[in-house]
């Protein structure tokens, strides 16, 4: 589980730091996704992140079927797509906080004793992994936006700074959920990690809302 973990962050992490969002006055993220017009000489954009690339990049692997060919009609269709799978990637992102907050407080009731709770954080824990990682993969595999990100400061790129962050600190609190039945001493350490993922990634999808 840790070594799928580990391979996913490394891919996820590649997202923030090449992730493609569409312009807006407002900084919003849906809105961003309503501002492109194709270009007819210029179709993609200068960065991509590795997944986008090997789907999406001019001799990614959906160019091979007819409806995804290059071409400024089609690349029309793909904003769309992409504007549906971010506008989903927001949705179960916030579902996903409900999870991570619930978790927290069956976390806590277990550490204090309450043992029958115990397959009940588990499977909230099997649930919002489920849905991050769900989550994530939305952004992960879509296309490409039109055109490069803006320089300069944005509520976007401190969402996807927060992301390396929580994401982190998701992998090590299953990690090291893994071990606190054989070395009961790693709870503390579980316990912040759990909070720190809750913090950042309610921070994350906050700062994009609001």
């Amino acid at each position: 589980m840790k070594y799928f973990l580990l391979i996913f962050f490394l891919c996820f992490l590649s997202t923030h730091l090449y992730a493609q969002t569409d312009s807006t006055q407002n900084n919003s993220l849906l809105q961003e996704l309503n501002a492109s017009t194709v270009d007819q000489e210029k179709l993609l954009p200068n960065k991509m992140m590795i997944t986008q690339r090997m789907l999406w990049g001019e001799k990614g692997l959906m160019r091979k079927f007819n409806r995804f060919e290059l071409t400024p009609e089609k690349r029309q269709n793909e904003l769309k797509l992409r504007r549906t799978a971010l506008a989903a990637h927001q949705v179960l992102g916030f579902a996903t906080l409900g999870g991570m907050l619930a978790q927290g407080i069956v976390g806590s009731r277990l550490y204090n004793g309450d043992y029958n709770l115990k397959d009940t954080h588990e499977a909230l824990g099997a649930a919002v992994n489920f849905t991050y990682f769900t989550t994530a993969s939305l952004s992960l595999f879509a296309p490409p936006k039109l055109i490069d990100e803006r320089k300069g400061y944005s509520s976007i790129k401190v969402h996807k700074w927060l992301a390396v962050v929580h994401m982190s600190a998701m992998i090590a609190t299953n990690v090291l959920a893994n071990r606190i039945e054989d070395r009961p001493e790693l709870k503390p350490y579980h316990r912040a990690a759990a909070y720190t993922a809750f913090g950042a990634f309610a921070a994350s999808m906050l700062i994009i809302k609001f």
